[in-house]
């Protein structure tokens, strides 16, 4: 039977534009479906936040969880009364004597005198840690004569001055500032010998190449190159230092100096146990702000030295 050719050029006409536009229809419900589920496109400074957020609460939430394990552990020793609430007070009468102390003037003014007298001890030892330790290394005879001495200082209690040191000085702050100072001193010293002692040979002889010489072959090669390990003395230092801080404030008590330790000392004679748990609680927090510090400066210089990623 013959076929009218118009009717079937005019049904083929009809069904051909609509295969594509089934196709676009579907292809529109899968986009919609799946702009449904995909996450919203982020800026940079979005994500720039959201990386250091994640980043922070990283760093945080072990520090949380150490605290909360502690201060679990001493109300439990608190409960079972082991010792009278006068000399092992509760977790919150603590915390209660610390929401009153700490906005006041004579705290904050306890906190600047030893902080002063810290740095002040650190930035002294620095300088003549740094110069032992180049002469030292830098000058054989002098490493024979000195370079055991300086080790032996670095294991030698810090409290073990004291008594030479107020005969010496008398009870001033001259007196602090000695055994602060030969309490960090050793471990600066070390730090950069070490350090020194490391550099590649190679980057000796190509300094050398180029010109440089004695103090230009030191600036510019030998003590970049040392400074991870140099960070690393600081670091030590810094926690001897603090620690012959706190044991000379507790030790020598100057008459108007209101430092850290003579609060405490004075909390302590007043049976004031909240009181100095919280000094305790400050003088941690102060060295784990410090220890963060050095931490930030140790892995920006391992960045730049390639031998960490990010």
């Amino acid at each position: 039977m013959p076929t009218n050719p118009s009717t079937t050029e005019t049904t083929t006409e009809s069904h051909v534009p609509a295969v594509p536009k089934q196709a676009d229809q579907a292809s529109a419900w899968v986009s919609g479906l799946d702009a449904l589920e995909r996450r919203p496109q982020l800026t940079d400074a979005e994500s720039n936040l959201r990386r250091w957020l994640l980043k922070l609460w990283n760093a945080t939430w072990p520090k949380l969880l150490a605290i909360a394990i502690v201060i679990g552990a001493w109300q439990i020793v608190y409960l079972s009364q082991w010792r009278p609430s006068w000399a092992l007070p509760s977790p919150m009468a603590v915390f209660e004597d610390m929401a009153t102390f700490i906005p006041t003037a004579e705290f904050w003014q306890a906190i600047g005198i030893t902080m002063q007298r810290a740095l002040t001890g650190f930035a002294l030892a620095l300088l003549i840690g740094t110069v032992i330790g180049v002469a030292v290394s830098r000058f054989k005879p002098l490493r024979a004569a000195i370079g055991s001495l300086i080790t032996g200082l670095q294991t030698m209690p810090s409290i073990m001055w004291f008594p030479f040191a107020i005969l010496l000085f008398q009870i001033s702050e001259a007196a602090i500032m000695f055994v602060v100072i030969l309490g960090a001193v050793p471990s600066i010293a070390n730090g950069l010998i070490s350090g020194i002692d490391y550099v590649p040979p190679a980057w000796k002889r190509v300094g050398t190449m180029l010109g440089m010489r004695g103090f230009g072959l030191y600036r510019h090669v030998i003590l970049p190159a040392s400074l991870p390990s140099f960070v690393s003395g600081l670091k030590q230092g810094w926690a001897f230092a603090w620690r012959s801080l706190m044991a000379g404030e507790l030790l020598v008590i100057i008459a108007g100096q209101g430092s850290i330790g003579a609060l405490m000392q004075g909390a302590r004679e007043f049976n004031n146990a909240p009181r100095v748990l919280t000094w305790i609680i400050v003088v941690l927090t102060i060295g784990i702000i410090v220890d963060m510090i050095f931490k930030a400066i140790d892995s920006r210089l391992r960045r730049t030295w390639g031998l960490t990623s990010g």
